[in-house]
């Protein structure tokens, strides 16, 4: 939750152009090893005044309604640089840190480091890449995996509209 009235953090004015709640009920998922399958999600870069923001994303099924994926964390800036980090935790055991840069409106990472709980389901995920991009009122994201069986691969995309 943002604190009231708190000032952005000089760090991480260059990601300024994330702020707020942005919501879709366009998302594309595919992957080699599923079924496509259309998705709705919410994220929210907000801040409380560190030299970080906060970020969530709640995804839920379009036809159903039933609650999907979560993702928890934050992100962060190397003083002096555009070089982003970006920390994350996920309802279906992994972990992970991204890093990347942020060039205007766009900001691109990958994991260097993906963790994962004892008893995850297979395939282990070993990398993640994601974008996003700002244009005007429209944020879109996209998401590549790299599994233990599949290569480097479009997994989500979805445009948000800021609410």
């Amino acid at each position: 939750m943002a604190v009231q009235g708190a000032a952005l953090h000089d760090m991480v004015k260059p990601l300024g152009w994330l702020l707020g709640k942005w919501r879709s009920e366009e998302g594309q998922g595919k992957y080699p090893t599923l079924k496509d399958f259309k998705y709705g999600e919410e994220v929210e870069f907000s801040h409380v005044g560190q030299p970080n923001l906060q970020f969530s994303a709640y995804s839920w099924h379009l036809e159903n309604k039933m609650p999907l994926h979560r993702e928890v964390g934050f992100v962060r800036i190397k003083p002096g640089t555009n070089q982003v980090a970006f920390v994350l935790a996920q309802n279906i055991g992994l972990s992970e840190i991204e890093e990347g840069e942020v060039t205007g409106e766009s900001l691109k990472t990958t994991s260097h480091t993906v963790g994962r709980l004892t008893f995850g389901k297979p395939p282990q995920t070993k990398q993640i890449m994601r974008e996003f991009r700002r244009s005007g009122d429209i944020l879109e994201q996209v998401v590549s995996m790299k599994t233990e069986n599949t290569d480097m691969t479009e997994h989500l995309r979805i445009k948000y509209k800021k609410i």
